[in-house]
This record gives C-alpha cells, sequence and structure tokens, in this order.
C-alpha cells in the first residue's frame, strides 16, 4: 500500500523556534534560566502578548516562568488541579483553546498576575510518559481562537519543554534554581503487584523501552525526518502483515482477531497523520512518535471503558516498534546490552525477548502486565530471575537508573528506596543467602520424612538451559519436560533434525536420571508465532494440546519420531497432555505404536525402555483413574489446570484466580482419591505444577500419598528442607479426617500452619 506525501503546513515560524531552542539546550544554564529564555522564545515566535510556564508543585500548579505577566507572581501563584483554566488543562491533559478566557466558567482571576487585560487563551499540557508535568500558556490581548498552526506549534514545544525540564533537574542541583518543584519522581515508592518468579534482588531500572532523550527530538533536518518517518512507517506496516500471515513471530497473540485488531491501528489514518504532522513541525521522527504516543498515553489512561484502556496497549506496542525501526534495529530481534546490576521494567514480556538480555547482568524484572502462568513466568522460574508482574502504573513512576528494590517473594517493588526499605532488604537477602547454603548443603541428603517416607524432588524444564540447574539442586531427574518452548521462541517450525538434537541434548544432560517428555501443549495462551491462531470465546476449555495432535496427527507423529529417533537405547518417558477421555490416549498410543513400527522399518535402534504416561489435568480423567491405569505406564498430575477446571476459576484472570486454594478440602480429596487408586494397580503418580514446589502444599502431597513432586529448580531446597523436617503420619492424621464431604471449611492451610509451627517444620 503506498503512502500520500507529507503533510505540509505554514509552520516555518515554529521550525525557527525550535532551532533557537535548540541552541539554548547547549548552553550550561540552570533549570530557572532555560525557563525564563523559553518563554521569552515563543512569546516573540508566535507573536503573543504572554508566554507562561507552571509545573507541579506537590499536588499544586506553580507559575515557574513568565513573559508577559507580573514577574513578582512568579513563585507566588499557586493554582490546584482543576482550579482556573490552567488547572483545569492540568487535571484533563487536553489543550483549552479560548477567544474570550475571563468569560468561561472555569476563569480563576489571580490579581497578582495582571492577566485580566489578556483575552485569548491557549494551554496545553506538558505530557512525559502519560503523566502532566505541569501547563504551558500563551495569551493575547485580542479575542481570538488560536490557528490549528499555533496550536500544534505549541504542542510540539510543550513536548520539547517537558523533557528538557527533567533532564534539567536530574542534572542540576535540585534545591538550588526551583526549590519544592519536582518533575521526575524522586520520592521513595512502593509498587504492590503479584509474585510470578520469588527471589530478591537489587539494582538500577532499565527501562524495556528507554524515552526519547531531548536532544534527540528536534530535527535538524525535516525532509530528511520526514522521509525515516515515512520508511519507518511502511516497514512498520509490512512487519505487521507479515506477523498477521504468521510468518514471522514477533508478537504473541492468542486470537486472529487481535492480530486484526492490531494491523488496524497500524493503518489509522489519523494515527498516522498525527505522526506526519509532528515531523513537519520540527521534530525528529522519534520525537514524533513521542509526542503522539503521550497525547494517547494521556487520554487514554483516564478513560473508564476497559475497552478503550486496552487499545493503549496496542498503540503502546506500536509506538515501541516504530522506535526500533527508526534506531536501526532488526525486528526479528536479538542479543540486547544491558548494565551491570539491572532491573528490567516493561509493559509485557515474551520468553524470547527475556532470552535476549545478558543473563549475567539481569537481576530481575517488574511487568505492569503478566500473569503467572505466561510463558515469561515460566522462564523466570527456570532462571531464577524474580519477576513481579501486574504493577499497574510503574512504568509512569519509574526512570532509567533508578535505585530499585525487586522482592519476588512477596510482589513488591521499591523504587527508590528508603533507607529502612534497603536495609531491612539486605537483612533478606542475608537470610536467604544463608538458606542457600543450608539447601546446599542437604543437596546430596537422601530426600525422606523421619517416619522413613522416600520422595523424589523432579524437575520443570524447557529448554536447555534449564539443565544444569539438575546438578545445581540436586533434582532426582526431569518430571515435566515442556517440549513446546523450542517451537515458541523458534520463527518457524522446528525441523526434525533440530528437534532430534534437542531431545538428545536433554537426554544426555540428564546422566542416568530419568526425563519425562510431554507433547507439545500448545493453544490456550501458548501460540506458535508462524502458525494462524485459532480465534476461541474460551481457549483455556478449547481446542489445544492433545486435541490438536489428534486432530493433526502428522505434527504429532512428527514429534514422535523426533523423540523416538533421541531416545535410541535409552530410556525414554512420553506423556501426553490434556487428556479428557480414555480414548483420547489410547488413539494417541495408536499413533505412536504407528512411529515405533516405522522406525523399526528403517532400523531405527529403540529405546532401551519406553514408558507412555498421561497428564492427569481434567476432572473426567480424575474420575476415569482405574481405567487410566490399565494403559497408561505412569500418571502425571498437571495440578494448575485440574485446580482451574476442578474450581471453574480461571488461573490467568486476576478476578478469578485468588478465589480457591489448593489446600482446599474438596482439592485434597480429589488428589487422595488419585494417589490412593494409582497405589491400587502399581501405577506410578508424580504431581507437577505450582502446589509441588510451595514446601506448605508438598508436605501435604505426601501426607496424601505421593512420593513425587516436580517443581521449579527454586523450589527443591525449601521442599527438601520441610520433608527432612516432616512425619507425613502425624500430618496425615491431622488433615484426612478433615477432608469429608460435609466439611464447610474453604483452606486447611491454617491448620497445616500450625502443625509446622509445632514441629518446626521450615516453610
Amino acid at each position: 500500500m503506498k503512502l500520500p506525501g507529507p503533510i505540509h503546513l505554514l509552520s516555518d515560524p515554529s521550525i525557527s523556534l525550535l532551532k533557537r531552542i535548540r541552541v539554548l539546550m547547549a548552553n550550561e544554564e540552570g533549570v530557572q534560566e532555560r525557563l525564563d529564555h523559553f518563554v521569552k522564545l515563543i512569546a516573540s515566535a508566535m507573536k503573543v502578548n504572554v508566554a507562561s510556564i507552571y509545573l507541579r508543585s506537590g499536588e499544586d500548579l506553580e507559575l515557574c516562568a513568565t513573559k508577559g505577566l507580573k514577574q513578582s507572581a512568579v513563585h507566588q501563584t499557586k493554582l490546584a488541579l482543576g482550579e482556573g483554566l490552567v488547572g483545569r488543562v492540568a487535571q484533563r491533559a487536553r489543550l483549552l483553546n479560548l477567544a474570550n478566557a475571563p468569560k468561561h466558567p472555569s476563569f480563576a482571576y489571580k490579581p497578582e498576575t495582571g492577566e485580566e487585560k489578556f483575552q485569548s487563551f491557549l494551554g496545553v499540557p506538558l505530557l512525559r510518559g502519560g503523566r502532566n508535568l505541569g501547563v504551558l500558556v500563551v495569551q493575547s490581548k485580542k479575542a481570538r481562537r488560536f490557528t490549528e498552526v499555533e496550536v500544534e506549534n505549541l504542542l510540539t514545544v510543550a513536548m520539547i519543554l517537558a523533557e528538557i525540564a527533567v533532564e534539567d533537574e536530574r542534572a542540576v542541583d535540585k534545591q538550588g534554581h526551583m526549590d519544592g518543584i519536582r518533575l521526575a519522581p524522586s520520592r521513595p515508592e512502593t509498587f504492590v503487584g503479584k509474585a510470578f518468579a520469588d527471589g530478591l534482588a537489587k539494582g538500577r531500572a532499565y527501562l524495556h523501552q528507554p524515552p526519547v532523550l531531548a536532544k534527540r527530538m528536534l530535527a535538524s533536518n525535516v525532509p530528511l525526518e520526514e522521509e525515516r518517518m515515512e520508511t519507518a512507517i511502511a516497514k512498520l506496516r509490512k512487519s505487521v502483515d507479515a506477523m498477521v500471515s504468521g510468518a514471522t513471530n514477533q508478537l504473541d497473540r492468542a486470537s486472529k482477531d487481535i492480530f486484526e485488531s492490531y494491523r488496524m491501528f497500524a493503518y489509522d489514518r489519523s494515527w498516522v497523520e498525527r505522526l506526519r504532522t509532528a515531523v513537519h513541525s520540527g521534530l525528529s521522527a522519534e520525537g514524533a512518535v513521542e509526542r503522539v504516543r503521550n497525547e494517547h498515553r494521556a487520554r487514554m489512561l483516564k478513560a473508564r471503558d476497559p475497552y478503550l484502556r486496552a487499545r493503549l496497549h496496542d498503540l503502546e506496542d506500536l509506538a515501541n516498534r516504530l522506535h526500533r525501526i527508526l534506531g536501526g534495529e532488526d525486528l526479528s530481534g536479538g542479543a540486547r546490552e544491558l548494565p551491570q546490576e539491572a532491573i528490567v521494567f516493561a509493559r509485557n514480556l515474551g520468553p524470547a525477548e527475556i532470552l535476549d538480555y545478558d543473563r549475567s547482568r539481569l537481576k530481575g524484572i517488574v511487568l505492569e502486565e503478566g500473569a503467572a502462568t505466561a510463558h515469561a513466568t515460566i522462564i523466570c522460574r527456570t532462571l531464577g530471575i524474580p519477576l513481579i508482574g501486574q504493577t499497574e502504573g510503574v512504568l509512569d513512576r519509574v526512570e532509567a537508573g533508578d535505585e530499585v528494590l525487586a522482592d519476588g517473594d512477596r510482589g513488591q517493588a521499591f523504587i527508590r528506596p528508603s533507607r529502612d526499605a534497603k536495609e531491612d532488604f539486605t537483612v533478606r537477602i542475608g537470610m536467604r543467602q544463608a538458606l542457600n547454603k543450608a539447601f546446599e548443603a542437604q543437596r546430596d541428603l537422601a530426600t525422606r520424612t523421619k517416619d522413613g517416607k522416600d520422595v523424589s524432588l523432579l524437575l520443570n524444564a524447557g529448554l536447555l538451559v534449564d539443565l544444569p540447574a539438575l546438578d545445581r539442586v540436586g533434582a532426582d531427574g526431569i518430571g515435566l519436560f515442556r517440549t513446546e518452548f523450542q517451537f515458541m521462541i523458534a520463527e518457524s517450525m522446528p525441523r526434525l533434525s533440530e528437534q532430534i538434537e534437542f531431545y538428545k541434548g536433554a537426554i544426555e544432560a540428564s546422566g542416568d536420571r530419568p526425563v519425562t517428555f510431554r507433547t507439545l501443549d500448545l493453544g490456550g495462551d501458548k501460540i506458535l508465532p508462524y502458525a494462524d491462531p485459532v480465534p476461541e470465546d474460551n481457549p483455556a476449555i478449547g481446542w489445544r494440546a492433545i486435541r490438536i495432535g489428534l486432530d493433526r496427527p502428522s505434527m504429532l507423529r512428527y514429534q514422535l519420531r523426533a523423540l523416538l529417533t533421541a531416545g535410541a537405547g535409552e530410556h525414554l518417558r512420553i506423556m501426553f497432555p490434556m487428556v479428557a477421555t480414555v480414548s483420547e490416549f489410547i488413539e494417541a498410543k495408536a499413533h505412536m505404536a504407528k512411529e515405533i513400527s516405522r522406525a523399526k522399518k528403517l532400523g531405527i535402534k529403540p529405546p532401551k525402555k519406553l514408558e507412555v504416561g498421561v497428564m492427569l489435568e481434567t476432572p473426567a480423567l480424575a474420575w476415569q483413574i482405574d481405567a487410566i491405569c490399565k494403559h497408561a505406564d505412569f500418571v502425571s498430575i498437571g495440578a494448575n489446570d485440574l485446580m482451574q477446571f476442578f474450581f471453574a476459576a480461571d488461573r490467568d484472570n486476576p478476578r478469578v484466580a485468588n478465589r480457591y486454594d489448593g489446600l482446599h478440602p474438596a482439592a485434597l480429596s480429589l488428589l487422595a482419591y488419585i494417589a490412593k487408586r494409582c497405589k491400587v494397580h502399581n501405577t506410578p503418580v508424580t504431581v507437577c505444577g505450582e502446589m509441588g514446589g510451595h514446601a506448605l502444599e508438598a508436605i501435604c502431597l505426601i501426607a496424601l500419598g505421593f512420593s513425587n513432586l516436580s517443581m521449579p529448580a527454586t523450589g527443591i531446597g525449601p521442599v527438601k528442607s520441610a520433608i527432612l523436617a516432616l512425619d507425613a503420619g502425624k500430618l496425615a492424621k491431622i488433615i484426612k479426617p478433615l477432608m469429608s464431604s460435609s466439611t464447610d471449611a474453604d483452606s486447611l492451610r491454617e491448620r497445616v500452619v500450625a502443625f509446622c509451627a509445632k514441629e518446626g517444620i521450615p516453610i
């Protein structure tokens, strides 16, 4: 699609003004002097009687510089948000253009300013990162509305002014020039979100999409910047078109509708015209993107409609992608440099983006969004990177380089922390290090309860980078190897040879310890970037996992072929996910039999031992446990999905995810029933998922009869410590009588916590 040519406005005065501002920026002046020069330049260039700058001072707006009003009013006149015309602009984050300002109902007369003789009023907000830092005002004696060109010019100047003011504030002695004015966040702030991956980290904030510096916002060659913008827009649209067609893996979208909506914004005429207009006003292409982004963010963040607020995310993403294109970055991604001790802040991250960063420097991640079961979360748990999610508004309050404490245990992010917070954090880090030493000391001990019950602690994995943790934490093997990760971080479907090499690597790294490979668990929130998503109203219980494999047997058999080849001469364990009925498992095993037969005909060496198991994640299969045990060599309980289906509560929906407890008597009763029936049939059973990785839940599972638990690497040390201090028989006598169907308790958690306190069990 050919783009129309750039819009040409009669904005030469503005360009001249911006050139003069660029010279001003090079001067070594303090904040006040710069602001004084700013208003003089604006008044002269726009041929107005008054130009004034109001900046935030606490919850008020303070007149900080003026040309045309009484100088004695500077730093004396203050307005509350919403007070007067200036307060109205600040409160609504929208411009106000009036021909007869004194007659407006919001007009508030301040006699010390001497503004009663001015009629025309144009006020624009000083926006930076969605925050309103103040208001830039021009006024004239003549009653008239300012033209569109004048409005555009002032909006451009306002954005530059916001960036310069904040940069100046950070660069000079803040007590020296404008006492009380705080533009960049400077006070300690605490954001409480969700703890998605545990751990403690301290470092400096690194913005996944950093802001554009003021000195890069002004154009030295407008035609060149217009050309850069047109080229970037064309590349953006091309990449989005490719994304929609499934040719690249830029974004992980759950439905075709969302892809199309995203593309609609990329082709939105008004959005693109705003970018072009901003460039033609004298901004660089990067500056234009920032200006348009700030306008949209300020307006949409005030919207109550959740749909409109959600659209902000698409516009944010498009702006970020434009920045990357303008910076010459290949949108297919690549290694990203990080400073030492970096805490990365982002709206959201995918697993590939995390792996792009230097892990030796990446200490923690803080997201405005995120989910407990998102791919990024699983990667962080695997790599031991503290991850805090759902910290709403944090990106508007953090600045690059800010000192940060990331508490992945409690789900808190401390920005510019107080001395007390830092001291407390240092103590907790010391305690965690001491615990890690204790875990290391017990690493080679047999995992056995005080009453003699042996337990196998296994690792959840999905990438080869996970495997060194086997030796580091002393795991007994891999209880769940998520094979879909290899597919999800690749740009195209992995070839058969690539899959074989990948699975061989996992088997070799495990040595004599068992590895249980789960076939592709796709669908729901796991969409292949190079495949067309299938729109579904409720994808969690839709076309996913084994259902896709049985409906697309070529993909299933392709993977089974790779696994059988990689496992030649080895002990190979394979399990099928999301099986709801016994017939589905039988059908999946039939495909396995065909691949075994094919391998035999081709003379491919068979596995030394082959075990085929089932992932029990649906209540339906739980009530067919006797039947499935006749066909499966082992059972693995996918506790995350099983619990969300059991309680009919979407674990990715923050409104309902916390409405049930895994230690609810009904949940424990279901798990106890599965353990009992598997024992009757002599079928090994393992619990995977979050339950097995938390010490309190883990000891309850052991008391119910489970002896195999699979968990993230970070869970093995704490769980093992609890097990070594546990008398499983004593705990069983306490919780089993409370699992009756007649109980009205919501959870047994408090009873188990009290038991641990009495018995000295570390939880």
